[in-house]
């Protein structure tokens, strides 16, 4: 840090004495915000070059902030970002200034610098997401487990790789002591090669040893359901958190995720005399804004209305005393699945299928954003078809 000053004192010294004399603009980089649609801003760097043949250049950080932060966690957000920002914005006008004054043989070899960093770049960029920051987040976790936070971009290589692979199939442990699923492997190892590859984009590195490398095979997730009857029993027992129980059946009603339950508000339930009762909110997982219609059977669960900014699911939690409350209200029912509030939504695009809603319909009900993300529910009716139809005992004909 103190040599990186020296030399910025330098450069700005030699600047000075450049450009004695002369009415030219010194050059600079400044953040600059765009507002977008969804009410959020993006951030990005505009540069003032008076000695380049365009004087003038833009460059998108992929980085946003709130433009009205609401929470303790949206201000955080909006402070590390722009910490960010403005951290990568003294890089850039610094490898600016060593260029034009001649001290870019002081400067280290991109293939020294230090891959853990630009990682936790990589990943704070992607704070806003919960679920993609939470896996960049575990995979930095795990790379500094192998490697130490020393690591960098020189070392990395295709042994490298196939060391770190290795270890996340049989060396890497959960918190819980357990090796890691098969679909951890993959996203852990997909996160590393796709870091790689932006260090290219970000010409860090000519070469991503990452094509050498064979990944980890996507496994198949087993999604645990309930049919219809297994659903109307649950419905007939009593749980020891009421709450839960109505968010989960409401849940196998409507096909939303437990995020979006634990968050909605009463202004986000709407009727109209044309579609009668819908949510129109924004999914957490996706940013999008969706219209979902629900059936009077599902608004029925969600008790009496208050005021638009309150919750309508008050006093839900997550944690694993509730899963195990919600796993122990299923057995009563005779119910012997390993049943999480996830498999709610699982059950309703299940029973949507089952009942003959057509898939693309199923898919949009869902908010998913490419249909082959809902075919997996397809190739298990396909399954349930095969099972129905073998089930008749043998007449021996």
């Amino acid at each position: 840090m103190l040599f990186c000053l020296f030399l910025s004192r330098i450069c700005a010294l030699n600047y000075k004495k450049a450009q004695k004399g002369t009415k030219t603009k010194d050059m600079n980089i400044s953040i600059r915000k765009k507002k977008l649609k969804d009410g959020r801003e993006s951030l990005f760097l505009d540069y003032y070059l008076p000695d380049a043949k365009q004087t003038r250049k833009k460059e998108s950080l992929k980085l946003h902030i709130h433009s009205k932060p609401r929470s303790p966690k949206e201000r955080e957000h909006n402070k590390k970002t722009l910490l960010l920002a403005e951290s990568i914005k003294s890089k850039k006008l610094l490898e600016l200034q060593h260029e034009k004054h001649g001290f870019s043989h002081l400067i280290k070899d991109n293939l020294d610098k230090s891959f853990i960093t630009y990682f936790s770049e990589q990943t704070n960029k992607r704070f806003d997401s919960s679920g993609n920051y939470g896996n960049w987040d575990s995979t930095l976790k795990h790379l500094i487990k192998h490697s130490g936070d020393v690591l960098r971009f020189k070392d990395i290589d295709a042994a490298w790789l196939e060391d770190f692979k290795d270890y996340l199939q049989n060396r890497a442990r959960t918190k819980g002591n357990q090796s890691l699923s098969q679909n951890s492997c993959y996203s852990y190892f997909n996160k590393v090669k796709a870091c790689l590859k932006q260090a290219v984009r970000d010409k860090i590195i000519d070469y991503n040893p990452a094509i050498e490398v064979q990944g980890f095979k996507q496994g198949e997730t087993e999604r645990e359901f309930l049919t219809l009857e297994e659903l109307k029993s649950v419905t007939k027992v009593k749980c020891e958190i009421p709450i839960l129980k109505e968010a989960f059946i409401f849940s196998c009603l409507t096909g939303l995720r437990w995020s979006d339950i634990n968050k909605l508000v009463w202004q986000e339930v709407q009727y109209s005399n044309e579609q009668g009762w819908y949510i129109r909110f924004r999914q957490k997982k996706t940013k999008g804004v969706e219209t979902l219609p629900i059936s009077e059977q599902a608004f029925s669960l969600l008790g009496e209305k208050d005021n638009p900014e309150e919750r309508v699911f008050k006093g839900l939690k997550y944690s694993a005393w509730h899963n195990l409350k919600l796993q122990q209200w299923v057995m009563k029912a005779g119910i012997s699945k390993t049943i999480t509030f996830h498999c709610a939504r699982h059950t309703y695009a299940t029973l949507q299928l089952t009942l003959g809603t057509d898939i693309y319909t199923v898919s949009k009900l869902l908010g998913h954003r490419e249909l082959k993300t809902t075919q997996v529910y397809a190739k298990i009716i396909d399954q349930k078809k095969v099972e129905a139809a073998n089930i008749i005992p043998d007449l021996n004909l």
